[in-house]
């Protein structure tokens, strides 16, 4: 693409008169980037510069996941528009976890979809427990390890505890992998066992371990769901 302005381009062609006329699902990332940022630079219109934040970071998953500290520095956007994007990507994430804490978290899709796009968004490693009360509804959400990008340490005795001191009827388990790959180590195989058992033991009603990953072209699903997979 040349460095002409936007306005320059043909109507039809314009993003933000694609948005109107077509909605936002038929946007490309770059042309909703570009009707954010909404002003371009000496040399790159809005367009442009949303194609260069999507190749420099590889991905929107990517760019979401960065500060607005960070994204402050990056050429064209500066502190009002990386805090004004930092905040578009929190408002959709909660947007989504809103829509799904309605429901109740009775199988992997809905838990995925209620964490996934915040613990994608995580550099480290973070373990959470979804307590659940007898109509599988969200109770509340405890962090409670976050551990390195490598490894979380955790101990299934505190997960348990959480949910009898909170009085809950069921739990999940969810943690991520910052890597994309959702597959369970062996580390997640044995604390699933664990879990299993003391959930049994104490007559709590272990759900799911969920793994968030990242999607990645070839991968069925973002995620790993040991119930799903019958390992739970």
């Amino acid at each position: 693409m040349t460095s002409h302005r936007i306005h320059d381009m043909p109507e039809d062609d314009r993003p933000r008169e694609r948005l109107l006329r077509l909605g936002p699902g038929a946007l490309s990332d770059a042309e909703l980037l570009a009707i954010f940022i909404n002003t371009g630079i000496k040399g790159e219109n809005a367009m442009q510069v949303g194609q260069r934040l999507l190749r420099q970071y590889g991905s929107l998953r990517n760019l979401a996941r960065i500060g607005a500290g960070e994204l402050a520095g990056a050429k064209a956007l500066g502190p009002a528009k990386a805090a004004h994007l930092a905040v578009a990507f929190e408002l959709g994430r909660r947007a989504e976890q809103q829509r799904v804490k309605e429901l109740p978290l009775n199988d992997p899709e809905k838990i995925y979809n209620y964490l996934g796009a915040e613990m994608q968004a995580l550099a480290h490693e973070s373990l959470r427990v979804l307590l659940l009360n007898t109509k599988l509804h969200l109770m509340q959400q405890e962090e409670v390890f976050k551990g390195t990008v490598n490894e979380t340490v955790a101990h299934p005795r505190e997960i348990l505890n959480r949910a009898i001191v909170n009085r809950a009827y069921a739990f999940v388990v969810v943690h991520n992998h910052p890597s994309g790959d959702p597959a369970p180590s062996e580390a997640d195989r044995r604390i699933t066992r664990r879990l299993k058992e003391g959930s049994e033991l104490l007559g709590l009603v272990f759900m799911d371990h969920i793994i968030i990953g990242s999607p990645a072209e070839g991968r069925r699903q973002p995620y790993f769901s040991f119930k799903e997979q019958g390992l739970l």
